[in-house]
Formats: structure tokens, C-alpha cells, sequence
């Protein structure tokens, strides 16, 4: 079915002279579709893998969005979603959702971008299964049809899935060159690279892992964004965010996204040559439990249900969410009460009445009782484990702040470590930690993107957490909702799901937040580019 007219690309020879430009921002003159000045962009957010099946991060997800193709994309500055690389995408039965690309697609390499990449990419995220990739996301694929080259029809289990659309836009939705990644395996980054397999607004024209991407605007592009606006830009990789500060402060780097502490932006909101931009977020912070591993967990020497519920209870009982909003984020965050943020259609906070004072504030009365009754001795050693790179500098002070209020009840005894990013992601599946820190980047403005990833587990989908909470019931109202196209009817349905994890508690929702970005006020676009889809498009970069 498929013609090849590019051969497979080789080694970037222009790469070592691309990174020695690394914090340049001088107007470099550009003959693809992009023009005016470079831009370098600067971030903390560390990537694990630019393939997209190894992958489930916001560090990777801003890579992805970057440089491959989907097939709808979000109108930037709304949740809208539109074709991209499609002529047409809809329902033409109740479980099959029919796809027509445009015509004349290739990659970088010069490979043609038809149907049987398509079919290739979704059948490659289910088989590899990534522990630390998307694969979650797609629990509602059936299998996937090709009928000619432009024609994709997804089969799906759910009749009139309501959110198959928004995970096309996701993190399990890029496209990628059949010829270059492997069809059972994760594929290397340099393999990538090396390989060219690119086709969204930007190619990577340099590359060294997690110090410095040299985007390079891609005229072959045929998605929705316009072309890009600046020919060439860098995103530098920073490993302490007072380092970020610093160099958008001195003007080094034109633009600070993600993720500088709450002093920080507002000592910056101060600059006269710099802004600070503040969109809609739809970030969580929460505490995940592994059921297994806990104290009194299923796989522990003294491993007790009800023990290790009444452990969680007591600890939802015990933490003042809107003291760490206020002393550590300068109310950057607020307090969340329910699994689902605040703001999205069928949104509750059943854990606002359910623990603490019934009011959003802690009891430790109330905590106490609850370990009392299932007979457990205190104080609990709870091992917690944080991040210190991947959710900026604060989350040393956030999670002090949650040691101290719980060590002050009496009731627990903390012992708080922290590990960087990238070895932590690669543990936290591998049942290395108790209980742990994650936040969590919405994969499409809905509700369900909250819940289907974390709480849907199964042998042949398994979530994305790994915490080992399963849950028969769960699964069943899962599935349920998502087909429910009356919107009443859905969002009670998702409350009655955000009750039932506010009983059992398998994680600990904590705080949501607004996504935040610093720039020189010669930059533009950066306001267009924060919506709900958090998607940071650099194609709408420019100065």
C-alpha cells in the first residue's frame, strides 16, 4: 500500500555547529517557511524519550508537539479540537471513527506520510505497552483499518466515544515514520534524529539530550498551526530553575517556561524589559499511593485492607492544602479537592466534606479517630518520596511543608527523600517507592483525562500510575461514561466516580495550578499559546 519516495535519512552533519550556537538569540535570516529573529526558550522540564510510545511526560509531550504530525490538533487558545493532518475526521458508525488524510503528506526524510503510518504508530503504542508511556490512553482502541492510503477507520469498544477525539490531540496521538521506529521497541533518540522522522512544524536540526534541541522550521508542514513564525529555535535545558531565572532576567534566553517558583515569578513581574503570562491551567499535584508497597500494603509482612485505607484516610485528614497554596506558591496553586480539577463539566470535590474539617481544612481529631478504629498504632513511618527538577524548585518546600503537618499531628513519622526526574519516573513503576509525588498535564481538556489514565487498570491496559489499585466496579463506570452523550447524564456519572476514589483513595489530590510563562515584552505569542489543551507551541513564538 505504501511508496516510499525518500531513501532513509543519515547523521546531521551540521548538528556540532547548531549546538555551539546554544544561547544565541541574533537575527539569523530563514529560508524555510519561519522568518525574523531565532528565539531560545527555556525550560526545567526534562525529557525521557522522543519516541512517542516510551513516553507520558510534559518535558516529552512539549517535544512531540513540536515535530510530529496528529491528527487533530486545539485551536490555540481554546479546547476546540480541529483536523490537522486530516481532510475530514468523524463517526460514520457508533464504534468506528473514520479518518481521511491529506493528500501529499511526506516526512523530513522525504518518506510519504499515508494511512499505514498511522495504523503503525496506535499498533505500536498497544504492543510495546511502555510502563512509562501513553499506551493507557488508548484502552478504548479496538484495532485500526486501512482501507486505502488515505482512509484510517479506528474501531473502537465504546459506541460514540466522547473523548476518542481528544486522545487523537494526545500524547498517544503523534505520528511517526514506519521506516524509522521500530515496530515492537522503543526506538533511541539519535535513531530519530539520525532518521529525520519528522512532519510537524519544526524538524530537530541539533540535538543533545536534555542541555539543548535546535528546532528548524519544516516547510513540508500540512497541519492546522500556520507556518512557523520563527525560523530557528533553541529550547535550552536547565537543571536549576534560579539559573533559568537569571538568564531571562539578563535577556540569554528570550523566553522562561516552565518551571520557575512562585518568589521567582513575582521578583520577575517586577522587570520592566520582561512579562509574565498566566493562562488557564489544568495542572494537579497529588500524592500517589502503591498499594502493594504502603504501609499495610497488599504485598507487606503485616498487610491489612483496612489498615492501610484508614493510613490514607487519616492522611486526607491531615494535610492543610490551602497552606501550602499560600506559603509555598503564593496562591499560583489552589486547593483541590476531588480527582477531577475544579472548572471541568462534571467536576466535584467530595473530598472537601468528606475529610478534615468538612470544610476544606485538617482535624486531626478526625485523623486520629480513623486510625484508632481499624486498630492501628501510630505514629505510622510513612516513607515519602519527592521530585526536586521536574515540578520546579518548590516542591522541596512544598513537600517539607507536608512532613511538618504531618509529623505535628503525632500520628506519622516522615521520612522524606527525593530523586531527579529521570531515574525517578523509571522507579516509581518499579514498585521503588511507597507513596510519591506527581502532578499531572491534561492530556485533552476533559474529565475523564483525569481518571481513565490513572484508575482504569487492566492486564491488557494497565494504568499509567502502576500503583496496583484495580478495581472491577471502577473499570465498569469507566467505560461507562465515556459513551454517555447526554451531558447531564455524564457528569453525574462522573461524580459518583469521584465519590467512589474519594472513598478508597488510591491517590491524594492536592493542589491545581495555572500554567505560567516569562518572556522580554519583544516577544509575541506566548499569550496565544496558554489554553486548556497545555499545549506550548513554539510555532507561535516570534520577536
Amino acid at each position: 500500500m505504501k511508496r516510499r519516495t525518500g531513501a532513509k535519512a543519515v547523521a546531521i552533519a551540521a548538528a556540532g555547529a547548531l549546538l555551539l550556537s546554544a544561547c544565541s538569540t541574533s537575527t539569523t535570516g530563514g529560508d524555510g517557511d519561519g522568518g525574523g529573529e531565532s528565539l531560545t526558550v527555556g525550560t526545567t522540564d526534562k525529557v525521557v524519550a522522543l519516541d512517542p510510545a516510551g513516553a507520558y511526560d510534559n518535558g516529552s509531550s512539549l517535544v512531540e508537539q513540536q515535530i510530529y504530525p496528529f491528527i487533530l490538533a486545539y485551536k490555540p487558545g481554546t479546547a476546540e479540537l480541529n483536523p490537522s493532518i486530516a481532510e475530514s475526521a468523524d463517526f460514520s458508525e457508533p464504534t468506528k471513527y473514520e479518518v481521511k488524510l491529506k493528500d501529499g503528506m511526506k516526512f523530513a526524510n522525504g518518506n510519504e506520510l499515508t494511512s499505514s503510518d498511522v495504523k503503525f504508530s496506535f499498533d505500536r503504542q498497544l504492543k510495546i505497552q511502555d510502563p512509562n508511556g501513553p499506551s493507557s490512553l488508548l484502552g478504548g482502541l479496538e484495532s485500526v483499518e486501512t482501507p486505502d492510503e488515505s482512509t484510517v477507520i479506528f474501531n473502537l469498544k465504546r459506541k460514540n466515544d466522547q473523548t476518542w477525539p481528544g486522545v487523537l490531540a494526545s500524547a498517544a496521538g503523534p505520528i511517526v515514520d514506519e521506516d524509522v521506529f521500530e515496530p515492537d521497541k522503543i526506538t533511541e533518540n539519535q535513531a530519530i534524529v539520525d532518521g529525520k522522522a519528522f512532519a510537524g512544524p519544526y524538524t530537530i536540526a541539533g540535538f543533545d539530550f536534555n542541555k539543548l534541541i535546535t528546532y528548524k522550521a519544516y516547510d513540508g508542514y500540512q497541519g492546522y498551526l500556520e507556518p512557523a513564525k520563527t525560523e530557528t529555535v533553541q529550547m535550552k535545558y536547565f537543571s536549576d530553575a534560579n539559573n533559568m531565572k537569571l538568564d531571562v532576567q539578563e535577556g540569554k534566553i528570550d523566553v522562561a517556561w516552565r518551571s520557575l517558583s512562585a518568589t521567582d515569578i513575582e521578583d520577575l513581574g517586577t522587570k520592566e524589559d520582561l512579562k509574565v503570562h498566566k493562562g488557564p491551567g489544568g495542572e494537579i499535584r497529588y500524592i500517589v499511593f502503591n498499594m502493594d508497597t504502603m504501609p499495610f500494603g497488599a504485598k507487606t509482612e503485616n498487610a491489612d485492607e483496612e489498615k492501610s485505607l484508614a493510613v490514607r484516610q487519616a492522611m486526607a485528614d491531615s494535610v492543610d492544602r490551602q497552606a501550602i497554596a499560600s506559603q509555598v506558591y503564593k496562591d499560583t496553586f489552589t486547593p483541590l479537592y476531588s480527582h477531577v480539577p475544579e472548572g471541568l463539566p462534571g467536576a466535584d470535590d467530595p473530598l472537601k466534606s468528606e475529610y478534615g474539617d468538612g470544610q476544606g481544612g485538617p482535624d486531626v481529631d478526625k485523623a486520629k479517630k480513623a486510625l484508632k478504629d481499624a486498630g492501628v498504632e501510630t505514629p505510622v513511618k510513612l516513607n515519602l518520596q519527592y521530585n526536586p527538577d521536574h515540578y520546579g524548585p518548590s516542591s522541596g518546600d512544598e513537600y517539607a511543608l507536608v512532613k511538618d503537618q504531618l509529623d505535628k499531628t503525632g500520628l506519622f513519622d516522615v521520612s522524606l527523600q527525593s530523586t531527579e526526574w529521570v531515574q525517578y519516573n523509571k522507579d516509581r513503576t518499579a514498585d521503588a517507592y511507597p507513596m510519591y509525588q506527581l502532578g499531572w498535564f491534561p492530556d485533552y481538556s476533559d474529565a475523564d483525562n483525569y481518571l481513565v489514565p490513572f484508575f482504569y487498570d487492566t492486564d491488557e491496559t494497565p494504568s499509567f500510575l502502576g500503583n496496583h489499585y484495580r478495581d472491577k466496579e471502577m473499570n465498569k463506570q469507566l467505560n461507562a461514561q465515556s459513551s454517555i452523550d447526554d451531558k447531564g447524564k455524564r457528569a453525574e456519572a462522573l461524580k459518583k466516580i469521584q465519590g467512589q476514589l474519594a472513598e478508597e483513595l488510591p491517590t491524594l489530590p492536592l493542589l491545581q495550578g495555572s500554567q505560567i510563562a516569562v518572556s522580554g515584552k519583544d516577544v509575541k505569542g506566548v499569550d496565544d499559546t496558554l489554553d486548556p489543551a497545555f499545549q506550548f507551541r513554539l510555532a507561535l513564538l516570534s520577536k
